[in-house]
């Protein structure tokens, strides 16, 4: 039997099965039928059906009459699957012979005579990404500002990491505070630290960034959206590590549940909505930097108007600046000493 393509499908799913149902159900077609004739409106759809077993000829009663599909079916679908888990064996062994050949060009000198930093956009950033972390054999650095990541892209990340820290490699992982309200989250956390991988939140807005092996870094186009640069300076990739470093000591561990250290970030998060206000911030700029919804961030204001006795932000900001409140205060951190990872609320 011939391999049936894209085109043949359309053919059978629109035509060919409406003539097949209708030679069911009136027991035949008659080889005199003007519709299957030469030049017919159905004669392609007929010519699929014959070819495909689906009608055969009764010469007593000189019709064309319906075959069962069943037999039809796996003949056409079996090859289809075939070609298809041979087609996947191809892909993964051309993935790997490109994965040597790029593992050889990035330790080539002209693989940094040609660019330093390049750029990426769209789908392109995902499949980069997918294979720089494939090759990762040391650590993974990764700052994910905001919470609320996708619950699906949270799942496949789980499994893309676990992989990761399988093979050896170790991960750090800096959220904002606010992610510890997400259930998502926790449920991402519980799992790739159960592997050894170490998360901690922080107060303060930073930008996305992800660091291989301290050779890599992969951070976000400051004006361009849905653009990532690519940066294989190593100067700068120590920057970014150093960046990524004092941020890190600042962090509060992620499974820590303590109720100090939670009256601490609770008490960071409030600050920061001060500085905010302060500092004259519009909500959405506010909500973003604190990495809630403008919901949130509302409920943040709204709670300080209560504990100020004010009644609008005018006279919450003047209270404050009369009693001296900067939104700088220091924060007592407390010591962790609690691996649970239950959600903050």
């Amino acid at each position: 039997m011939p391999g049936y393509g894209a085109e043949e499908r359309a053919l059978f799913e629109d035509d060919a099965t409406k003539l097949y149902e209708e030679v069911c159900q009136h027991g035949g077609i008659a080889s005199s039928d003007y519709r299957i004739a030469e030049d017919g409106e159905l004669r392609p759809a007929f010519d699929l059906l014959v070819e495909m077993g689906l009608l055969g000829y009764d010469t007593e009663q000189e019709l064309w009459v319906p075959e069962d599909p069943t037999g039809v079916q796996s003949r056409v679908v079996s090859p289809l699957s075939q070609q298809a888990a041979k087609l996947l064996s191809e892909s993964s062994q051309w993935n790997s012979a490109f994965s040597s050949l790029a593992q050889s060009w990035r330790r080539a000198p002209q693989a940094s005579a040609s660019g330093s930093i390049t750029y990426l956009r769209g789908t392109a950033i995902t499949s980069f990404l997918e294979q720089l972390l494939a090759e990762c054999e040391e650590e993974m650095l990764t700052a994910q500002p905001q919470a609320g990541r996708d619950p699906r892209h949270l799942a496949k990340a789980a499994l893309r990491d676990i992989a990761l820290l399988e093979s050896g490699a170790s991960m750090r992982t800096l959220y904002q505070h606010s992610a510890r309200r997400s259930s998502f989250t926790h449920k991402y956390v519980a799992a790739v630290t159960a592997r050894g991988a170490e998360v901690r939140t922080l107060d303060e807005f930073f930008n996305r960034m992800i660091v291989v092996d301290h050779r890599v870094a992969v951070i976000p186009h400051q004006e361009q959206v849905g653009v990532a640069v690519i940066v294989r300076e190593p100067a700068v990739v120590d920057y970014l590590v150093d960046v990524f470093e004092r941020s890190w000591e600042r962090g509060r561990p992620f499974t820590n549940r303590e109720t100090s250290l939670l009256k601490d970030i609770a008490a960071e998060q409030r600050a920061m909505t001060m500085r905010m206000l302060i500092e004259g911030h519009s909500d959405p700029v506010s909500a973003k930097r604190l990495g809630v919804s403008p919901r949130t961030y509302a409920g943040y204001v709204a709670d300080l108007k209560t504990e100020y006795d004010a009644e609008t932000r005018f006279q919450l900001g003047y209270t404050m600046g009369r009693m001296g409140v900067s939104g700088h205060e220091e924060v007592t951190i407390s010591e962790p000493d609690d691996d649970s990872t239950e959600p903050v609320d």
